[in-house]
């Protein structure tokens, strides 16, 4: 058997957490990094959208077959299903938290009154601002070692810090081996993330058994209920994936439970919505149910209460 072609974005992040996967992989493999919108193009998110704009290219080469398997992060991807391809696989969540870089070891409560805090997220901007109105929300993008010189600096290249902090995912910076420069952890509560934040995605060519099988075994069930929920909350809001909307999910003590949240981007407002599910079994099936349950119930509470317009 040929290796299977492994299509990933070409950043050093996901290069890493690609291969960390594909070396589980029932095949050889070998790594095809692609260009996407979103590497090239340097608008903001809310500008950009972000629905598809890390995607769309790797699609393209699936269904083309210049690739056999395409892995994204899965926070990245739309929520509306492409044809001709499957998820055949999503993976086990890593830490889905968001972690705080600063200038001096500082915790987030610890920031001085008017520190500059960047991020590209409108989701984390609408919390930093509801969490400490006094901050200055910096707008950034690049990749992660570019923004935390933002907020640390750069001695190897000379870049003097023009930013107090920097708001990234934990899981980036523990698959990047850069942990140890989080200088504090946002907790759930007060911080939910992203619909799906800390997983991947495994996508395959419909038709393509030997792909299926190949990646079959990097498939985690309780993360993919989890992450179905939460992505089902950005569908039934019409929200795409750089809207200012937080979703958490989670298989634990017979039960999935999930919270959603949506804000106002001037942090002004949050709205949010608690359900679960009662599970009597983990078979997919049900799985799967429990996910459009709780998040069917959790999209109805939110609507009701205004959130349409609260993220238009």
């Amino acid at each position: 058997m040929s290796a299977l072609r492994v299509g990933t974005r070409g950043s050093a992040l996901a290069m890493a957490q690609c291969s960390a996967l594909a070396a589980r992989f029932d095949a050889e493999v070998e790594l095809v990094p692609i260009t996407t919108q979103g590497d090239t193009d340097r608008s903001s998110l809310a500008q950009l959208g972000g629905s598809g704009v890390f995607v769309s290219a790797l699609r393209d080469a699936l269904l083309e077959g210049r690739v056999d398997v395409a892995v994204h992060s899965m926070k990245d991807l739309p929520t509306k299903p492409a044809a001709g391809i499957e998820l055949a696989a999503v993976t086990k969540r890593e830490d889905p938290r968001d972690a705080l870089v600063a200038r001096d070891g500082l915790a987030f409560a610890d920031l001085p009154e008017g520190a500059r805090v960047g991020t590209g997220s409108p989701r984390r901007a609408a919390q930093l601002r509801l969490a400490r109105p006094d901050l200055e929300v910096v707008d950034i993008r690049g990749n992660v070692p570019t923004r935390i010189a933002r907020a640390l600096g750069d001695a190897e290249s000379g870049r003097a810090a023009d930013l107090d902090a920097v708001v990234l995912a934990l899981a980036g910076l523990k698959r990047l081996g850069l942990e140890s420069q989080a200088t504090d952890i946002l907790e759930l509560v007060d911080f939910p993330t992203a619909p799906a934040q800390g997983a991947l995605a495994v996508e395959i060519r419909a038709d393509d058994a030997v792909a299926r099988a190949a990646v079959a075994r990097t498939d985690h069930a309780s993360t993919r209920a989890s992450v179905d929920a939460e992505r089902r909350v950005l569908a039934g809001l019409e929200a795409g994936c750089a809207a200012p909307v937080a979703a958490h999910a989670e298989v634990a003590d017979g039960m999935l439970f999930l919270t959603a949240s949506a804000y106002a981007t001037d942090g002004s407002r949050r709205l949010s919505a608690s359900h679960a599910y009662t599970l009597d079994s983990t078979k997919p099936a049900e799985l799967a149910d429990a996910a459009r349950d709780v998040a069917e119930r959790a999209v109805a509470e939110l609507m009701e209460a205004g959130a349409a317009a609260l993220i238009a």
